[in-house]
């Protein structure tokens, strides 16, 4: 799978880590995929969330140091 681009949100409290993947995603073309790495709890509820909302795919959600995502854009 390739990776359109990564997005870099560590340290960054919500909103942030969502506004930026919305930013980001706003400009790719659908089927894109994008990695999101996020420090705050608050994005394990957000993204998934801001997924199914936005009409995105969360491919993967892992919890490891940091967290990280994979979403496609829808």
């Amino acid at each position: 799978m390739d990776i359109a681009t990564t997005i870099d949100a560590r340290g960054l409290l919500c909103p942030l880590p969502v506004l930026r993947l919305r930013k980001v995603l706003a400009a790719l073309p659908a089927g894109a995929v994008v990695e999101l790495l996020a420090t705050d709890g608050a994005s394990w509820i957000d993204v998934p969330h801001f997924c199914t909302q936005g009409g995105h795919v969360l491919i993967s959600a892992e919890d490891r140091p940091g967290l990280r995502y994979l979403v496609r854009k829808g």
